[in-house]
């Protein structure tokens, strides 16, 4: 996937870099996410997902101005129950999260680039989220549901919202409906 046919990429703001999530981090990254979603639960999914055995310490990653996290992004396994009835994990990325006097600057689309790549790198062929498909879809994902891949929704978002970016071809048995680990329980729709 490349930056080429979807919009261009922005180049960060001076002082803003991106890097692998340090133990250090942990108490700007809940910052950061609770500023975002002005959301104290959504913190407590990060937590909740960076201590289960879904988390993927290389596929978290921060934006930080300075010594201050600014941005956080990550991908963590979820259960993709196959239509052969076989649970098969895959990446999820939830959540992204930039503080708000940092956003609409390229912060975000940054982080979701750069955890894209790592996530292809590391051998992921795709990604699934729950997203506004405004702002993903210009980050190369797009509808799950051609790719015979189904994310229950919370009633007030659209069918839309359930996305997927593929990154390589996937394997064909990667089909059915996505199965969230309890973590994301934390979360009230």
């Amino acid at each position: 996937m490349t930056g080429s046919d979807r919009t261009p990429v922005r180049p960060l703001p001076p002082g803003v870099v991106l890097r692998t999530e340090r133990p250090t981090d942990v108490d700007g990254i809940s910052a950061v996410v609770e500023a975002a979603f002005a959301s104290a639960p959504h913190a407590a999914l990060v937590a909740a997902i960076r201590a289960s055995p879904a988390f993927e310490p290389e596929l978290s990653v921060v934006a930080v101005d300075g010594a201050e996290v600014v941005g956080h992004v990550m991908i963590s396994g979820v259960g993709l129950v196959g239509d052969d009835g076989v649970t098969r994990t895959v990446p999820s990325l939830s959540p992204l999260s930039v503080r708000p006097d940092h956003q609409a600057v390229g912060i975000g689309s940054a982080l979701v680039r750069e955890v894209l790549a790592r996530a292809g790198a590391a051998g992921h062929a795709l990604v699934v989220l729950e997203g506004d498909p405004g702002y993903y879809s210009r980050l190369g994902f797009e509808a799950s549901g051609p790719h015979g891949i189904a994310i229950d929704l919370p009633s007030w978002a659209p069918p839309e919202a359930a996305q997927v970016a593929v990154l390589a071809t996937p394997d064909p048995r990667l089909r059915g409906r996505i199965a969230y680990p309890p973590a994301f329980a934390l979360v009230e729709e």
